[in-house]
């Protein structure tokens, strides 16, 4: 080897060679040390540039998270503004004038219920389009404490979703904005705003009992609303509210979705179509928490033309792991589409849940679960196959072809509608069924007259059936339908009376239909 080296050491080609390396060394290095002096110029001349700070040109540390700090400078108005919701948090504000601007959610909550909601302390986590929503409607409606929790700031790109956000604000904390911004409607609404990143580590404090050093000081939050859109930190949230017995609703995802007539309220177990929620749902699941927590999520499912999450790039991940594409570890790393009304719309729903929880207004809409429409089905044939051998046992035999005035739809109606999706008897929510609440006079015979022309059917009216749990019916069977005895005689005489209400509710609808 060392020959071989000698020999071709002293040959031109080598040394042509050689001397080529060496020059584009040099060159290459000459290249480099003047772009690191230009580089060094330009900063100098950008340092040279940015003003001395005095009181002309004011200027504050970023945060931890690259975000303005939270003591932006006001302009003119917003200062007396500040100044004017100074006064009135302290109580120089005329009650009068509260109750006034209040005046249609008074009438429309009682004077009791508005004063529920008014003594309230809510707390809003994540301060963006649903957030920012939730809180403006709760603050509009009467909420007097409210704890605003986001570590980010407005951008540009969030005014198209943003409720109280605007050019001025892009930049500042979104939780100083929404503040800044409510002050200016609801002058006597006392706001902690905490420009914080939420997590489990940080729970306790952030999920805390009032800490203002006043009459309200150490009061329980009385609901927590779940407006984030990281999943690790919801799950952190709302099994620290489940194990804490903390009231909270979730916002699941907005993004992709454009149908409002899709978006409903139910349990986090039954919650579908929607990434976010069965995400969530499968974490909590291993945390040991199934259910008992309400959601707000849409049923809408994509389609041909609709937005979508596409996927990755390949290039992206050859840069690295994904999770570095973030801003910060367990944030996405790409962009969401977001239809700007479809936030909003998921703020206010969470916001009127809480409104109404809160108030005590009653809350009788559909509480949306997994196959609706599969339950109608399955609640339709069971009360089919129980009026079946109902029909058995009066006449002696099976009557082939038997038929009940009675629809998928009229199901649906009744356990929803009716019922509220509840056992007129227990209360439970699972395992429904429909039966008839009491014997007939002739009992569970087909008409005659119908069955003369070939047409086996039982004479029965919506109002006759009542919902109970698949439990509950053989019970009820044995003691009523069989028994000879009264409903009267066997429930509570509440259970009487709201199944006599809820008749009369039937007997209304039949008479617009």
């Amino acid at each position: 080897m060392s020959a071989w080296i000698q020999r071709h050491a002293g040959t031109q080609q080598t040394q042509l060679a050689t001397t080529a390396v060496i020059s584009g060394a040099a060159v290459a290095g000459a290249i480099l040390g003047y772009q690191a002096f230009r580089r060094r110029e330009a900063v100098s001349e950008l340092k040279s540039s940015i003003p001395a700070i005095n009181e002309e040109h004011h200027a504050e540390r970023l945060t931890q998270y690259g975000t303005a700090p939270s003591t932006a400078q006001l302009s003119k108005e917003d200062e007396r503004s500040a100044a004017l919701a100074r006064r009135a948090q302290e109580g120089d504000y005329d009650d009068d004038l509260i109750l006034e601007q209040l005046a249609r959610n008074r009438v429309f909550l009682t004077d009791e219920g508005l004063a529920k909601l008014r003594s309230s302390f809510i707390i809003v986590v994540g301060c963006g389009g649903v957030g920012s929503h939730a809180a403006a409607s709760l603050v509009r409606s009467g909420v007097s404490k409210i704890r605003l929790i986001d570590f980010d700031q407005v951008t540009l790109s969030s005014l198209n979703r943003h409720a109280l956000a605007t050019l001025a604000d892009v930049g500042t904390p979104k939780v100083h904005c929404i503040r800044k911004r409510l002050e200016q409607i609801t002058p006597w609404t006392k706001f902690d705003c905490r420009n914080e990143l939420f997590g489990g580590s940080v729970a306790e404090d952030l999920l805390a009992p009032w800490a203002f050093d006043d009459g309200d000081k150490g009061q329980k939050p009385d609901y927590v609303l779940d407006c984030i859109d990281n999943i690790t930190s919801k799950v952190e949230l709302l099994h620290y509210c489940h194990v804490h017995s903390i009231p909270v609703i979730s916002s699941m995802g907005a993004g992709c979705k454009s149908d409002p007539t899709r978006v409903t309220v139910g349990d986090i177990s039954v919650s579908t179509d929607d990434r976010l929620s069965r995400s969530t749902r499968r974490r909590l699941k291993a945390l040991g928490v199934n259910g008992g927590i309400p959601v707000v999520f849409s049923t809408e499912r994509p389609g041909p033309g609709k937005a979508t999450l596409l996927p990755l790039a390949e290039d992206e991940y050859s840069k690295g792991e994904v999770g570095e594409l973030s801003v910060l570890p367990e944030f996405r790393a790409r962009i969401l589409p977001v239809l700007g009304t479809m936030p909003a719309l998921f703020g206010y729903v969470v916001a009127n849940h809480v409104i109404c929880d809160i108030s005590g207004y009653p809350r009788d809409y559909n509480v949306s679960g997994k196959g609706r429409e599969k339950l109608y089905d399955n609640v339709f044939m069971a009360v089919q196959g129980f009026v079946e051998r109902l029909v058995r046992h009066d006449v002696g035999h099976q009557v082939i072809g038997l038929r009940i005035p009675l629809s998928k739809d009229d199901a649906g109606f009744l356990v929803d509608e009716i019922w509220r999706g509840k056992s007129a008897i227990s209360g439970l929510t699972g395992r429904l069924m429909l039966v008839p609440w009491e014997r007939p006079a002739g009992g569970f015979v087909p008409d005659a007259l119908w069955e003369k022309e070939g047409q086996k059917f039982l004479p029965i009216k919506l109002k006759d059936l009542v919902c109970v749990t698949k439990e509950e019916a053989p019970y009820h069977e044995r003691e009523v339908l069989l028994g000879g005895k009264k409903p009267e005689e066997v429930y509570d005489p509440k259970v009487i009376e709201k199944v006599k209400q809820r008749q009369k509710e039937v007997e209304l609808y039949e008479n617009y239909v």
